[in-house]
């Protein structure tokens, strides 16, 4: 199975189908419209569930064994997917939407026969199959409602999805676990294909659909990993992977309880709610949320055979500190950013700032340091892999017929093939530039430093709005700086996690390049077609 296929078959597919749901979903009557517990000042879409679950539901077909789980699994996600489509259409009742979820959880469970065999402080006792099933159905139907409630800011749910699928593909990886592999990576895939279109402002929600899939598929995952992968790992360590959502969801519901409200009723209790309530805006709340989930999941994988008591008192005492944090600042009405008025610091930084040059020459230096970089690898990498040649000399044959015959100057298909070629030249500047490039490889650090320099002031000090960062960019920045803590030994550790964060520096300066492209014959989309045409001439021993 090629992993790669299939979390790029994923993204692909999800890509392709959020675009057509979009202009489907006003007539499907799939729009969501603002009220007075929404965040949202306008109608949007929310059909991106869609292109998320038949992203990963197609990889999964193909590459996954199709054993009694699996089935299930299929079987299972595509009558919440029927269920969340109705829902987003007519706006399900309570019982309705609960029968969907039971059902699907029931199939996993009782033809699947995924469930859960022992819980957190029972030793090596196993739960009698009579609890163990109906207790597993209705931990699922919690989960897919964790993930539902959480789904309430632009990009939130999608990305605290990516943070716990990113640990479930890693854990299981370690253990062969193939078919959870798969299904976690064509999640992954389906997901960052919705998250461009779901960076605040949103252009599509993914709604009932999305939001009950995924959360259904992480506690399919949670329960698959520990009792049919790796029985070893600790019974309380779906609590960290899943993170926040679940503490959320309890939170919520003892708030309820004690106000004497339903627990199913709407309300604006949750974390999300009460950080905005704070007075911190959508891009901090979303952030802020991100770093808590970001540190359960480090903590899960550094934590994943420890004692069930170390793992509930650090996720209690973290959840304890965050919801104290927002019990504090609300009891004490205090918020964020106070109005002050500026210093003379703040004005003469303001004044350095507006001069056209402090603009001009960052954007000068990304848009000449990341082709020369591009082109200097070409040359001078030792070693060019036969299939990156085949790759490369595909890509530049296309590269170079879309630019000759495609009408538009910004396309999915220059970004995707400028991203692939920063990503060949990444590799094989980490892996094969030796002695062949004495010099380049000398200066490298300094390279990289001013190069994120260079982007960091283009980015958050430009004069126009051409390059927006999201919560999304955050996201991928605290992903990097996990896998660099968390990979292999000290060694393999530097040399992924500086790779990673090489990687995530160009693909943001191809990024900026690509935002203020005035025709498809730029320096960057040269560069690419004159480093993938060397590339495959190399890799195929042409020169």
């Amino acid at each position: 199975m090629s992993y790669l296929l299939v979390f790029f078959l994923a993204m692909v597919t999800s890509v392709a189908l959020i675009p057509l749901m979009i202009r489907l979903a006003p007539r499907l009557g799939m729009v969501d419209h603002p009220d007075a517990r929404k965040v949202h000042s306008a109608p949007i879409p929310r059909a991106g569930g869609v292109g998320i679950a038949i992203g990963t539901l197609i990889p999964v077909l193909i590459w996954a064994p199709l054993d009694p789980a699996m089935r299930a699994y299929l079987a299972a996600s595509l009558i919440l997917l029927g269920f969340g489509m109705w829902d987003d259409a007519r706006t399900l009742g309570a019982p309705v939407k609960f029968l969907g979820q039971f059902l699907a959880a029931a199939i996993v469970v009782y033809y699947g026969r995924v469930y859960v065999l022992s819980l957190p402080f029972m030793d090596l006792h196993r739960l009698p199959l009579y609890l163990a099933q109906p207790f597993t159905v209705f931990a699922l139907v919690g989960m897919i409602n964790a993930l539902n409630v959480s789904d309430g800011l632009d990009g939130l749910a999608g990305g605290l999805s990516i943070l716990s699928l990113g640990a479930i593909a890693y854990l299981a990886l370690q253990s062969s676990g193939y078919g959870a592999v798969a299904i976690a990576l064509a999640t992954l895939g389906g997901v960052l294909g919705f998250m461009r279109y779901n960076t605040h402002p949103a252009r599509v929600f993914m709604g009932d659909a999305g939001s009950q899939f995924l959360g259904f598929t992480l506690g399919f995952l949670s329960v698959f990993l520990l009792q049919k992968v790796n029985s070893a790992l600790s019974p309380a360590l779906p609590l960290l992977i899943l993170g926040l959502p679940i503490a959320d969801l309890l939170a919520v519901i003892v708030q309820r309880l004690y106000l004497g409200l339903s627990p199913f009723v709407a309300t604006k209790h949750h974390v999300h709610h009460r950080l905005l309530a704070c007075g911190f805006d959508h891009y901090e709340a979303v952030v802020i949320i991100y770093a808590i989930q970001t540190a359960f999941i480090v903590l899960a994988l550094l934590m994943r055979y420890d004692a069930d008591s170390a793992i509930f008192t650090v996720y209690f005492g973290i959840s304890g500190l965050l919801f104290l944090f927002l019990f504090v600042m609300t009891r004490l009405g205090l918020k964020v950013h106070a109005s002050r008025a500026p210093s003379r610091l703040s004005t003469a930084i303001r004044t350095v700032r507006n001069h056209p040059l402090f603009y001009a020459t960052p954007v000068f230096v990304i848009t000449l340091f990341i082709p020369l970089l591009f082109l200097a690898i070409g040359l001078f990498a030792e070693d060019v892999p036969k299939d990156f040649g085949i790759g490369a000399s595909v890509l530049a044959t296309v590269l170079l017929l879309h630019l000759i015959f495609s009408g538009t100057n910004d396309s999915i298909v220059l970004r995707a093939i400028s991203y692939v070629t920063a990503a060949f030249v990444i590799y094989l500047e980490s892996k094969y530039l030796t002695s062949r490039a004495p010099l380049l490889s000398a200066v490298e650090t300094s390279y990289f430093i001013v190069l994120a320099a260079a982007i960091g002031l283009a980015v958050r000090y430009g004069a126009t709005i051409e390059f927006r960062t999201t919560p999304m960019d955050y996201l991928v920045i605290l992903i990097v700086l996990s896998v660099g803590l968390l990979t292999g030994d000290n060694t393999h550790r530097a040399y992924i996690g500086a790779m990673a964060i090489k990687l995530v520096i160009v693909f943001y300066g191809c990024e900026f390049i690509a935002s203020r492209m005035k025709s498809r014959w730029n320096l960057l989309n040269l560069a690419s077609l004159a480093t993938l045409t060397i590339l495959g001439m190399r890799g195929l021993g042409l020169a």
